[in-house]
């Protein structure tokens, strides 16, 4: 029986200045902290009044907005906003509609008027359409689309109307916290390593093979299900790894700072990642990385 042995090391110092500065200024509470005395405040979300005084009511970090005080939760379900870009998993067909999981409180809705039809062509969806409905997308399917609208109770109208959105093919999904997701221009991105990734705002994060010359005609729906060759999948199992890392240790998930830990684990194979001192040491490096980028 092989026994993994793992020896303490002397490991190297990185300077990490300036990443303790109680996270770049921004004010962390915890429930019960009183933000402020000042009665000309506005109670938003995740605050209340005890004794004139604003108080937490979770653990965030305090945003304010002119005289309007709320505190962001570091830990919670995803709160959609419109334009976000999601991937998410069909769960149910109805009548004109797809119900998908998208890591919030409540099911999204994709309409059938909210897709593209295959060959690309627009026009009224037809009963025809809606009986076919299983062809483009049927239970299990992962998707990756854009909040449209946010109804009053709080669930997302999802659409895909564009070429960039659709069905998923071959690739590997990775679910993190949703406030480790930076919000950019672009949640799609082609990496120098030979993979792509799309950063869903909701915290499932997409990694496939960089596809080469698409079809357009088939309007989001054509997955290729040729077999995907070895090197690109260790290049996606070692992205798969550097996101559980960054995730681990609280890293804001984006382009570059997947790319650096990536680079970074390029000294370790890649089953060891996961190990608690190689993960650190991963992380560390990233983190002095980023530091030398901003300053």
């Amino acid at each position: 029986m092989a026994v993994d042995m793992r020896l303490p090391t002397v490991r190297k110092q990185i300077s990490l200045a300036g990443s303790n500065s109680n996270a770049d200024g921004k004010h962390l509470v915890v429930p019960g902290d009183v933000i402020t005395s000042d009665t000309g405040f506005m109670r938003g979300h995740g605050t209340y009044m005890d004794d004139e005084k604003l108080t937490a009511s979770v653990a965030g970090e305090v945003e304010r907005v002119n005289k309007l005080i709320c505190v962001r939760p570091l830990k919670t379900r995803y709160n959609g906003e419109v334009g976000d870009v999601i991937v998410g998993r069909i769960t149910e067909v109805q009548q004109k509609r797809w119900k998908v999981e998208t890591n919030s409180r409540l099911d999204s809705v994709l309409l059938l008027s909210s897709v593209n039809l295959p060959g690309g062509e627009l026009r009224r969806r037809s009963a025809e359409d809606e009986l076919t409905m299983r062809d483009y997308l049927q239970e299990g399917d992962l998707i990756s689309a854009e909040v449209q609208s946010v109804f009053s109770d709080g669930a997302l109208s999802l659409h895909t109307r564009s070429l960039k959105y659709g069905k998923l093919g071959q690739g590997v999904l990775v679910q993190v916290s949703p406030s480790l997701v930076k919000r950019q221009k672009t949640h799609f991105h082609n990496l120098p390593c030979g993979a792509s990734i799309i950063l869903g705002n909701n915290g499932f994060l997409w990694l496939y093979p960089t596809p080469g010359q698409q079809d357009e005609e088939e309007g989001g729906y054509y997955t290729s299900l040729e077999l995907v060759p070895l090197s690109d999948r260790e290049v996606i199992s070692r992205l798969r790894n550097c996101l559980l890392a960054l995730a681990a240790h609280k890293v804001l998930l984006y382009d570059t700072s997947v790319l650096y830990c990536y680079e970074s684990s390029l000294l370790y194979q890649i089953k060891d990642i996961l190990k608690p001192e190689t993960m650190d040491e991963i992380v560390m490096v990233t983190r002095q990385r980023l530091l030398d980028q901003e300053g």
